[in-house]
């Protein structure tokens, strides 16, 4: 055994644990008792703790200094092993485990929170959170990574990114996203809304169909139910959820699509690389940008909607809508709601550039917690033209704070550029692409997408995968022309 095999073998058993780690939190988010809360909270610490001293073991180093990678996958491994080997060993074991504890505690509490309408229940327990977040940030610059403490906490997520290159982009975003807004709220044409009553269980079993349309393996997966959507898992054990409004069928249809983008990319990695560091996504931008085009690009399409149309005809006795026209201007219908998960693509990265704001005041203490709230409502309100009802529309609605996830919401934007910068080259490449989204088939560009960065996994950096893909670096261009060509054409103008 050489020190490279030594170093992976050790790897391997690291990234199961990890996987464990993954099924506990989906868990905990589907079917664990409200009452296990604490308990879980513990047995999450105390995993934590095992990952974060295996993490930071002595022998990684001395098997890094000594590794001979056998080729190129061989050194990005390296590379990536090395990365997250000098951003733990910044991390004390108890800040740690404590913010794993923390976390999963804070969870439930937003989630009780959030369904009671109080913030002041979960503002003492964000305080917490924030402080130990920025005490990690605050190790992670000392140790090099980072040059503010919101940069070490964003480079976890997107590494290389920086805050002040994602503010230049959102600056040159902004008046081109404000301007479309603007046009197509005073169009004279607007697309009548989707009414009616559709029961969970037609609905459930739809998004099983969607599910399958876009490759989703159910060997290796399955659809349970969740307040905030999400996927857990890779390889041979990827998870997705969704959630139901018996008059919101789209929340179900495109929470469900999205989702499986995320699985469908998990589930595409090379089985070279299960359980070692390239087995997982490029960066949560990347990933983001499969979820965004399975979403938008593809499951928002006019072609696509054809189908669906079908679909929900048969599903539900009264499919709320006269043809398959009538569901696409229903489905890309742009309103400026509160909730960010359900905003139409024009408003969608207005909420990111918002969250961004807040919560890098939040870290550098330019704003309390106690302020958060009010900052919130003045921001929307100055954005949206639209004053917040209640917490649960405004800043109890997301899930991230709670875990600890700052610097995560701009990957947001950042996907759906990379999905912008996509499907611009699928579109010149991908033959019968439209024929196949009307059909009900997204084959021809879920295997695009599977050839040309899935599989993939994390052999490459985060712009260097997206522009191994498309052939060209990516930037903003292409989305924004996307969302003016859709939505100028849907609304007349």
């Amino acid at each position: 055994m050489t020190a490279f095999d030594d170093l992976m073998a050790f790897q391997r058993e690291t990234e199961a644990l990890a996987q464990i780690a993954g099924r506990l939190a989906w868990d905990q988010e589907t079917v664990m008792p409200r009452g296990a809360a604490t308990q879980r909270g513990e047995e999450t610490g105390a995993l934590e703790g095992v990952l974060h001293a295996r993490r930071t073991d002595p022998r990684i180093g001395e098997w890094l200094a000594a590794a001979k990678a056998p080729d190129a996958a061989g050194q990005r491994a390296l590379d990536l092993v090395g990365r997250a080997y000098g951003r733990n060993a910044c991390i004390p074991a108890r800040l740690a485990q404590d913010i794993a504890r923390l976390t999963s505690v804070a969870q439930g509490i937003w989630a009780q929170a959030r369904a009671a309408e109080d913030v002041g229940a979960f503002l003492p327990t964000l305080a917490e959170v924030i402080a130990r977040k920025r005490e990690a940030a605050e190790a992670l610059v000392a140790g090099g990574y980072g040059a503010t403490a919101y940069d070490a906490l964003l480079d976890d997520y997107e590494p290389g990114a920086t805050a002040a290159e994602l503010a230049a982009m959102f600056d040159r975003m902004r008046p081109r996203l404000v301007a479309l807004r603007e046009a197509v709220l005073g169009a004279e044409h607007q697309p009548e809304p989707l009414e009616g009553i559709f029961p969970k269980a037609a609905q459930l079993r739809l998004a099983h169909d969607l599910a399958v349309a876009f490759g989703y393996d159910f060997t290796r997966g399955r659809i349970d139910e969740a307040v905030h959507p999400f996927s857990s898992g890779s390889g041979n054990d990827v998870r997705v959820t969704t959630r139901v409004s018996e008059t919101d069928p789209f929340n179900c249809i495109y929470s469900t699509i999205h989702e499986v983008g995320h699985a469908a990319y998990e589930q595409a990695i090379s089985p070279d690389y299960l359980l070692t560091p390239l087995g997982a996504g490029a960066s949560m931008g990347v990933h983001e940008s499969q979820s965004r085009i399975y979403e938008n690009q593809l499951g928002r399409s006019r072609a696509f909607a054809g189908w669906l149309f079908d679909r929900m005809a048969r599903a539900f006795d009264n499919p709320g809508l006269s043809d398959p026209d009538a569901l696409y201007g229903a489905i890309n219908r742009v309103r400026p709601g509160f909730v960010r998960t359900e905003a139409d693509e024009v408003h969608y990265n207005l909420h990111i550039m918002m969250r961004f704001d807040l919560e890098r005041a939040l870290i550098a203490g330019d704003l309390t917690v106690n302020d958060l709230e009010a900052a919130w409502n003045d921001r929307f309100q100055s954005d949206f033209g639209v004053a917040v009802d209640r917490p649960s529309h405004g800043m109890l609605q997301d899930v991230h704070w709670s875990v600890g996830l700052f610097g995560y919401f701009p990957t947001y934007t950042l996907g759906n550029v990379y999905a912008g910068c996509l499907y611009q080259a699928m579109q010149g490449q991908v033959a019968g692409l439209e024929e196949g989204l009307a059909a009900g088939n997204a084959g021809a560009a879920t295997d695009w997408l599977r050839d040309r960065l899935q599989q993939h996994g994390g052999l490459y950096r985060p712009t260097e995968a997206i522009t191994r893909a498309c052939g060209f670096a990516p930037h903003e261009g292409p989305l924004l022309d996307y969302l003016e060509t859709k939505f100028r054409s849907l609304y007349r103008l």
